[in-house]
């Protein structure tokens, strides 16, 4: 018999809305010894069953619910019915774009809190941030296995938020391919983007971005373009692809801009139409200010500024700085394309930084169009917090 958990009074308000995190403030009371990851019934103050999930000793975040249905095991054919069903979700996604890089598990928004699945062509890039997905990794990989076959499987699990789990981290070959290599080169419209999930940022790229990037391209005819925190490049091979006139990658990490110079090999794209400029974007937006120099477009597209809601503030005045100054380079009609990755950023929050932006730069700015991440990443109504990825196309006067 499983390990048994009874909430405090009205705590139960949120499992009855189907959210999947448990707080340790929500708990009343612990019947059993359960260990970390293992599963776990869950009761209201009054003895009603409401749910069962993976138990978290170290994190605040107690309990991650795994279903709400009291007869369904957590077992083998559990996590295959349910990486198979995100699967099946995905499928128009795929083929209608012709894809061989996407997303296939989003964590609590396709029901496995804590697990995030990638598939780069042949290889698959896991990552397993919580308790729960650590205690059966093994039937999470025996799954996968048998719905791929012939992929080879990368752990990347080398991320901070694990030990908030009491959990060390993770990073190598699960199941290693036959040539061993990290490397792998997908295809995302009518782009080829070369992907290392040993060294690559997340799981190894920015697949989230997907629609965003053709967005650019649709924009970037004719146009002298900044894209700024360039990583490998990615959005300004849409934006070279579909006929902007330059385009400049700026990005601080040495390796970034080789892996984007790479990529426009790849595409058969020559560098006299993207040039690569290693350097601080906030510095570097200065030095541009002062010289007078100016763009038709720029794209931003930093890390996430807030880790944490006491950071919140912080980020609020780094995104506003790098906006205005963006804003204060382009040419009458330039188009900006800025976004914010920070969870904790809502979008009122975020449109309302970028408003102030426009007032500092003594600048009109008009929304044109609305980004968000894209499909393979989806948003389950019960688990608002996986909306996460917010951008904005505006055009200055």
């Amino acid at each position: 018999m499983s390990a048994r958990v009874l909430l405090n009074p009205g705590r139960e308000k949120s499992l009855l809305r189907r959210h999947p995190w448990i707080f340790s403030k929500a708990i009343k009371k612990l019947i059993g010894k359960p260990i970390a990851g293992e599963t776990v019934d869950v009761f209201d103050s009054q003895g009603k069953w409401l749910a069962k999930g993976a138990f978290s000793p170290d994190s605040q975040i107690r309990i991650r619910v795994w279903s709400f249905i009291q007869k369904e095991e957590i077992n083998d054919q559990f996590f295959f019915d349910k990486i198979q069903s995100a699967l099946h979700l995905r499928q128009h996604t795929i083929e209608s774009a012709n894809l061989t890089g996407y997303r296939l598990v989003a964590g609590e928004s396709d029901g496995l809190p804590g697990v995030t699945i990638d598939v780069y062509d042949n290889i698959l890039s896991c990552q397993l941030l919580s308790a729960g997905a650590e205690f059966n990794r093994h039937l999470i990989i025996q799954a996968l296995t048998r719905l791929f076959p012939g992929h080879a499987i990368y752990d990347r699990s080398d991320v901070e938020i694990r030990k908030k789990e009491g959990l060390e981290l993770s990073k190598g070959w699960i199941k290693a391919p036959e040539n061993g290599s990290t490397v792998a080169v997908i295809q995302e419209h009518d782009v080829n983007i070369k992907v290392d999930v040993e060294t690559g940022h997340k799981t190894g790229f920015y697949l989230d971005q997907r629609d965003s990037r053709r967005a650019a391209g649709r924009y970037a005819y004719g146009k002298n373009i900044l894209n700024c925190f360039s990583y490998t490049g990615t959005f300004s091979l849409h934006c070279a692809k579909h006929g902007a006139k330059k385009v400049t990658n700026v990005d601080v990490s040495d390796t970034a801009i080789s892996l984007s110079k790479e990529n426009l090999r790849l595409n058969g794209i020559e560098e006299d139409v993207v040039e690569h400029v290693q350097a601080d974007v906030f510095k570097l937006l200065r030095k541009y200010r002062e010289q007078g120099t100016r763009f038709d477009m720029i794209i931003l597209d930093p890390p996430k500024f807030a880790e944490s809601k006491s950071q919140l503030n912080g980020a609020c005045r780094g995104y506003k700085d790098i906006n205005m100054l963006a804003m204060q380079l382009l040419n009458p009609n330039g188009i900006l394309l800025t976004f914010s990755c920070s969870g904790l950023m809502e979008a009122n929050l975020f449109q309302k930084v970028v408003a102030d932006a426009a007032l500092d730069a003594k600048r009109q700015a008009r929304i044109i169009e609305r980004l968000h991440q894209a499909s393979d990443h989806p948003i389950a109504t019960n688990f608002p917090e996986g909306y996460y990825l917010k951008g904005l196309i505006c055009q200055m006067d």
